[in-house]
């Protein structure tokens, strides 16, 4: 059965209920938006009312009633007091609003780097995301791992992104806004989750079929987990020596082409890296559950959970299917 879902199912139903709204900040990017946005809300909450009830007004006091003869009530031509307030006041208040708009965005595209800050380089690829932390020589794919940032000592994570094929927009709506990722250019952004959680995301710029299966997860871990998450991503992958044949199988098919395995043959890159694929919640950019069955689905034939995703199907026999997946199963 093909995975035909909205997003907010896909993660309701299969990781839990997890908010994705601008209206539940957890960073100061987002806590800027959303003051915004309930600036714009009170503002424009305001026309509303006073149009609304100006109209409500005009309904009631002036509907027709028994006896009325209708005649027409005196017309008036030219105020100029209300020709210069329509057209004053809608002036103000579009400025009121390009500014604070205006301060929104330079405060925080201007706000200075810490020296601790984390380095992250986002490639968008159609249709999941590679992560690279150049200063720790990790590589992961789909689920982002930061420290929380403490406020009195911020550690934010900055985000240095482009794209390897079409225009994609990364956007973790509780941490930040959308910022593009295109090819051939580099956008830079930053968060800082001040509570460790998991921060849902998604591509917000239409780059394919797949484009709506091309979700984000962003872990915001305690600096003694991230500290024990990064040196768990240091190690080899953990490999059980029950699982030898399926690394035979794994390296005598076209999966080295596409993905990397640290410490053996596999170097592609048009793939995720799959060093410490089973240490991952999720397969397929966020769309499956990591479990064996799930694996062993995708392995064979990709287009059934993701129809034109860009892996081809293997097609193995059973034999050999087994066997690549369970080898999969160790790398942690």
């Amino acid at each position: 059965m093909l995975i035909r879902t909205t997003i907010s199912a896909i993660h309701i139903l299969a990781f839990g209920l997890v908010p994705t709204s601008i209206f539940s900040p957890a960073g100061t990017p987002a806590h800027s938006i959303f003051d915004l946005s309930m600036f714009v809300f009170a503002i424009t909450g305001t026309i509303f009312l006073v149009v609304a009830g100006l109209l409500l007004y005009a309904l009631i006091r002036y509907r027709n009633q028994p006896g009325h003869t209708g005649r027409e009530p005196t017309q008036i031509y030219g105020s100029n007091q209300i020709e210069v307030s329509w057209t004053v006041i809608p002036i103000l208040i579009v400025v009121v609003l390009f500014l604070t708009s205006a301060r929104v965005i330079f405060t925080t595209q201007a706000a200075p780097k810490p020296k601790k800050a984390l380095d992250v380089v986002v490639i968008g690829h159609q249709f999941w995301w590679e992560f690279r932390y150049p200063k720790l020589g990790i590589v992961t794919a789909n689920e982002l791992h930061v420290p929380v940032s403490d406020p009195l000592h911020p550690t934010p994570t900055y985000l240095t992104m482009s794209s390897a094929d079409t225009d994609h927009s990364f956007w973790v709506p509780r941490l930040a806004g959308k910022t593009d990722v295109i090819p051939n250019k580099v956008n830079v952004m930053w968060i800082d989750p001040a509570t460790p959680g998991l921060y849902l995301g998604q591509c917000a710029q239409y780059c394919g079929t797949q484009h709506a299966l091309m979700l984000i997860r962003v872990y915001a871990d305690s600096p003694s987990d991230f500290a024990a998450w990064v040196a768990r991503q240091k190690m080899p992958a953990v490999e059980s020596a029950d699982a030898a044949e399926g690394e035979a199988v794994f390296q005598r098919n076209a999966c080295i082409n596409c993905h990397t395995v640290a410490g053996t043959v596999a170097t592609g890159r048009f793939g995720p890296d799959l060093t410490h694929l089973a240490s991952r919640d999720t397969i397929a950019s966020g769309a499956l559950p990591n479990t064996e069955e799930n694996l062993r689905g995708w392995v064979d034939n990709p287009d059934h959970y993701k129809p034109g995703a860009l892996m081809p199907p293997m097609h193995l026999n059973q034999h050999d299917l087994d066997a690549v997946t369970k080898y999969l199963t160790t790398l942690r």
